[in-house]
């Protein structure tokens, strides 16, 4: 059984984290985005404390999670959005549960109280892993964008952190 190794996301990391997104997004049911951002682009809009990288071996990288604020109000500073990406190569072998397992780690020691996200109900995997790490449906937004032109619908999840009050 091939091991990875879950460990903080730095700047060399860019190329295959920037990879394993567009591939993500060429599938179709990952996002509305349909092209991976720039790296400058990337690093300002997600914290920096809260973003992952799964390594198999040495050096490469086969998903990565990361969070991004909800809101700039100084209320909502325990509400955080997120993301998982892994690499096509990589799936089903476990790579999204320890990454996600270790984000939610990571933003409960750093008090933060709610990690929420937005998946495409077709996105069936997806929406197993976060039932299987605590998250709750909060509801559907029907027909909320078009994406390759049609609508899609967005499941609306959270998770509440248990030990952050």
């Amino acid at each position: 059984m091939v091991e990875f190794t879950v460990r903080p996301m730095v700047p060399d990391d860019a190329e295959q984290v920037l990879a394993i997104y567009q591939a993500g997004l060429d599938g179709g049911d990952a996002s509305f985005e349909t092209t991976a951002p720039t790296w400058a682009a990337f690093d300002a809009g997600r914290l920096p404390a809260h973003r992952l990288v799964a390594v198999e071996g040495d050096h490469t990288v086969r998903g990565w999670a990361a969070v991004s604020p909800t809101s700039a109000r100084a209320v909502y500073a325990g509400v955080v959005e997120h993301s998982v990406y892994v690499d096509p190569a990589a799936r089903g072998r476990g790579v999204a549960g320890l990454l996600l397992d270790a984000l939610i780690a990571s933003t409960e020691a750093a008090g933060i109280w709610t990690i929420q996200s937005g998946v495409f109900p077709e996105n069936t995997a997806s929406l197993t892993l976060h039932r299987r790490a605590g998250f709750r449906v909060i509801g559907v937004r029907e027909r909320i964008g078009r994406h390759h032109g049609r609508w899609r619908d967005v499941v609306l999840l959270e998770r509440r952190s248990p030990v952050v009050s």
